[in-house]
């Protein structure tokens, strides 16, 4: 079958998965409308700044390092953030006779339908428009834009092909921890960056921009700017570069959609080792508690050590948690309330509880046949979390606050994050009950197709309700602070930040729990989806 009779498919395929999935509920509708109107907004706010640029001295080293850190996104979103759906999944295609060359085609065009896509043509458009002085320089800009959007894309699905099995294997774990890593440290090379910026001025990203301007898609951007300063044998070499970029992944992902489609998946055959072997209670097992609570606190930690995708989360949030406040108290520019970072990204944990389970929640499911049941499953849940996050959050307080010398806001900082990560908890147990969704074990996906809206929504709208949760707490410190005896007292911060987290813990799980108990039917067919 031809590219030009299967892409039409591909593309209306992608669009009926997708009114399809919004028509399943309002709430996820209306969850998907919010969330894309969020990034059509930032989109337009991003377009409207970068043609703000135009003129500016240092508006090409701007734009070329903003399109190659889209790339770079591009490259590795796809692999630990809601994205994709069944079109963009090989796995799902590997009984159709299709040929790898019309495939491609067929789900590159399919590809630029979504949300990612527009978001990543309008910066590019605004990119464009910064550098670019003249008519050749516009007319050049066309090509350019055309070339780095298809090669972001054709990026993210070959890289996406290139990891679809592994990311499900035993091998996949150490991919997504050190994956984990990277970006968790990644972020944190930006934002300095940004802080060096902002003391020093634009000039400081030259040299980078310098550099960058040939590597894909950024050099596509860079020939725009050879052209408005009379450079065309350069501008034709970006513009050359970037094409070949293009060429090259496009074979990179047939080759690997080819071995996908003709090689059997042996990362999903048990060893014989493996299943001889026998699985005895460890250690750890034998600290907890007895009965239910206890059981459900090993499996929620054997989770967390043995799934590729949980693992990667829990490695992440981790690493976050601990670079932000200590990178930024080594600079000299940080507080003690960084170190909240810690609570606060480990709490992140705590939402879509049954959506790790997967299709295995029916099992759990099962044993669930009463409010009390559930409050005792939900309970279990959390103090597995707490066994790691309590002794976690107090070590990056304590040494971020050695590195600052300012013990006397420890108290203070500990109890905030305290209370913030009982919040979290406390919404994290309502929302797994009230927006459950799927996290797919097959393929690159996160989050099952037509539940990408729904998972935001759940985790931004959880956030910033523990953050209002917070309120009462974060007001009393910032009087204490301000007030002429209150800085004697802020060690009262620690015992009733302490006590106001656990109680909002309490009350989150006793509200989460009948609410639980009523929705099985519904939170099972959520976690089941992918």
């Amino acid at each position: 079958m031809s590219a030009d009779a299967i892409t039409p498919v591909f593309v209306r395929l992608k669009l009926s998965l997708l009114r399809n999935g919004l028509r399943q509920s309002g709430g996820r509708k209306a969850a998907y409308i919010t969330s894309a109107v969020f990034a059509l907004l930032f989109a337009a706010l991003q377009l409207i700044g970068l043609i703000a640029l135009r003129g500016h001295a240092h508006a090409e080293s701007v734009v070329v390092l903003a399109v190659a850190v889209l790339g770079l996104g591009w490259a590795v979103m796809p692999l630990f953030f809601p994205s994709g759906d069944e079109t963009l999944d090989p796995t799902r295609l590997v009984m159709l006779p299709l040929r790898p060359r019309p495939l491609v085609r067929a789900l590159l065009t399919a590809s630029l339908v979504g949300i990612g896509p527009l978001f990543t043509l309008c910066l590019l458009v605004g990119s464009v428009v910064a550098v670019a002085r003249g008519g050749a320089a516009f007319a050049v800009g066309v090509v350019a834009v055309v070339l780095a959007l298809l090669v972001c894309v054709a990026l993210a699905r070959a890289v996406a092909a290139a990891n679809v099995r592994l990311l499900t294997s035993r091998k996949g774990r150490d991919l997504a921890v050190l994956s984990g890593l990277v970006i968790a440290i990644g972020a944190q090379i930006v934002n300095f960056g940004a802080q060096r910026i902002g003391a020093s001025g634009l000039g400081e990203l030259d040299p980078a921009a310098g550099v960058l301007q040939w590597v894909p898609p950024a050099s596509a951007i860079g020939a725009v700017h050879a052209v408005s300063e009379g450079s065309y044998g350069l501008a034709a070499a970006q513009l050359a570069l970037t094409a070949g970029a293009l060429v090259a992944l496009l074979a990179l992902w047939s080759r690997h959609l080819t071995r996908l489609m003709t090689s059997p998946d042996g990362s999903t055959l048990p060893g014989a080792e493996s299943a001889a072997k026998e699985r005895s209670s460890t250690g750890l097992a034998r600290l907890l508690p007895a009965g239910r609570t206890g059981t459900v606190m090993e499996r929620s930690l054997r989770y967390v050590w043995r799934d590729p995708k949980t693992k990667a989360a829990w490695v992440t949030s981790l690493a976050i948690g601990l670079i932000v406040p200590v990178f930024n108290a080594w600079q000299g520019t940080g507080s003690v309330y960084f170190a909240c970072f810690a609570a606060g990204m480990l709490g992140i944990q705590m939402y879509n509880q049954f959506g790790q389970d997967t299709s295995a929640f029916w099992m759990v499911a099962m044993t669930i046949s009463s409010a009390r049941d559930a409050s005792v499953e939900l309970r279990a849940r959390a103090y597995a979390l707490l066994l790691i996050t309590l002794p976690y959050a107090t070590l990056v307080t304590v040494l971020t606050t050695a590195m600052l010398g300012d013990w006397r806001r420890l108290p203070e900082a500990l109890g905030l994050s305290f209370a913030l990560l009982g919040a979290m908890l406390a919404t994290g147990a309502w929302t797994s009950a009230r927006f459950p969704y799927s996290i797919p074990q097959e393929g690159y996906k996160n989050v099952a197709p037509g539940q990408t809206g729904l998972a935001w929504i759940s985790i931004f709208g959880g956030m910033m309700a523990a953050a209002l949760l917070c309120a009462p707490v974060i007001a009393l410190t910032i009087w204490l602070n301000v007030s002429a005896d209150g800085e004697d007292w802020t060690w009262l911060l620690l015992p009733a930040g302490t006590a106001y987290g656990a109680g909002l813990t309490a009350a989150g799980l006793k509200l989460a729990a009948p609410r639980t108990a009523r929705r099985l039917p519904e939170i099972l067919a959520a976690v089941s989806k992918g």
